[in-house]
């Protein structure tokens, strides 16, 4: 019971790590907002999870509905003691300057806009009371990118940075913010980011990482829980690898 007492939010809570981070934070005594663009599998999710799960549907891109799930929590939790900013996108891999307008200003909004957004939102109450954990969930693509997915490495080497500069910039506050960087996993995204999802494909990206293995949210959720949990009191700023070696 790491997190017993504590209330958090997860981002794109309803499917692949979120579900995973969601899942584990309630068995370690959180009570959880299941956040997600896809309310009714929020919902449906909330419902299985029992009474301290809850769902909210939002866009993280758009700062009018991140300030009604600010609303929300004040509502159903008082206060909010965990922020994991898990919603993301990509575009299909796809040579750099062929790329649509339309794809980058989505990836932009959804995996970097948002994160101002939810700071905007919930760090002056962390701020005001003198505690608080935001995790950021980043990738490998931002520490070892692969070609095509130029747009989407750079905006989690951007959520990367905005890591480690909120952390200074919090730290005196008492406010912690870290990030888990995680390989390929089976979430919606995999086929996405593959561009194709075959045994050759999948063996070809396999051969990448050491361990042998994809992500998985179970992978995500153990090192998110270990960081928003009081066990890392003296840790921020920090991008942890959960990805079998693929960073080596």
């Amino acid at each position: 019971m790491r997190l017993d007492g504590k209330t958090a939010i997860v981002t794109g809570g309803a499917s692949g790590f979120g579900a995973g981070i969601a899942r584990k934070f309630l068995t370690e005594g959180a009570r959880v907002m299941i956040a997600d663009i896809n309310g009714d599998a929020a919902r449906d999710m909330a419902t299985t999870l029992g009474p301290q799960a809850i769902a909210h549907q939002v866009d993280v891109a758009d700062a009018a509905s991140v300030q009604a799930m600010a609303e929300a929590v004040r509502d159903q939790f008082g206060s909010l003691d965990i922020l994991v900013n898990n919603a993301g996108v990509t575009h299909l891999p796809t040579p750099l300057e062929e790329v649509s307008e339309d794809d980058f200003d989505r990836v932009f909004n959804v995996n970097m806009k948002s994160v101002y957004l939810t700071a905007r939102a919930f760090v002056p109450q962390m701020k005001g009371r003198g505690t608080g954990a935001i995790l950021n969930v980043a990738s490998t693509a931002g520490l070892s990118p692969r070609p095509n997915l130029n747009w989407y490495n750079a905006s989690k080497g951007w959520m990367i940075t905005a890591t480690k500069t909120m952390a200074v910039e919090l730290a005196s506050s008492g406010v912690r913010v870290n990030a888990i960087c995680p390989v390929a996993g089976e979430t919606p995204l995999l086929k996405s980011f593959m561009g194709e999802d075959t045994p050759e494909v999948r063996a070809k990206f396999l051969s990448t990482i050491p361990l042998g293995r994809f992500s998985t949210p179970e992978d995500m959720a153990n090192a998110a829980c270990f960081l928003c949990s009081d066990e890392a009191s003296m840790i921020t700023g920090t991008a942890l690898e959960v990805d079998g070696g693929r960073c080596i």
